[in-house]
């Protein structure tokens, strides 16, 4: 069974900085494509960042761009989202998912909440 388990969040002022974490187990991720999504409250959830798990190719939304990191550790099957410069305006629940080919997300974990004030 699969299962993408998220921690990290929590409250934080705006500028400072957190690291979500993605533990995931129950199958083989090294051809997939391990995406962060975001839902803030009255929004449609959006694309935040994305890793290729081999190779490591990321893509980032605009609004992170520069601000943002995400990266895996292939040894604890882990995928994360260093968030830096965080704005108010990054305030959601934030989504770990698994994708077999591009933007074709599988899995999902429960969420995160981020929640930064200004």
């Amino acid at each position: 069974q699969v299962q993408l388990v998220e921690s990290g969040g929590g409250l934080v002022q705006a500028g400072g900085s957190l690291r979500l974490s993605c533990a995931a187990s129950g199958r083989t991720f090294s051809r997939y494509y391990m995406g962060w999504f975001r839902q803030a409250p009255g929004k449609e959830r959006e694309f935040v960042a994305a890793i290729k798990w081999s190779g490591g190719s990321t893509y980032y939304a605009d609004s992170v761009k520069g601000r943002f990191t995400i990266s895996r550790d292939n040894a604890k099957n882990t995928v994360y989202l260093q968030m830096n410069s965080l704005k108010p305006e990054d305030t959601a629940v934030y989504y770990c998912a698994a994708a077999p080919s591009w933007n074709k997300y599988d899995y999902w974990g429960q969420g995160t909440q981020v929640t930064v004030s200004s």
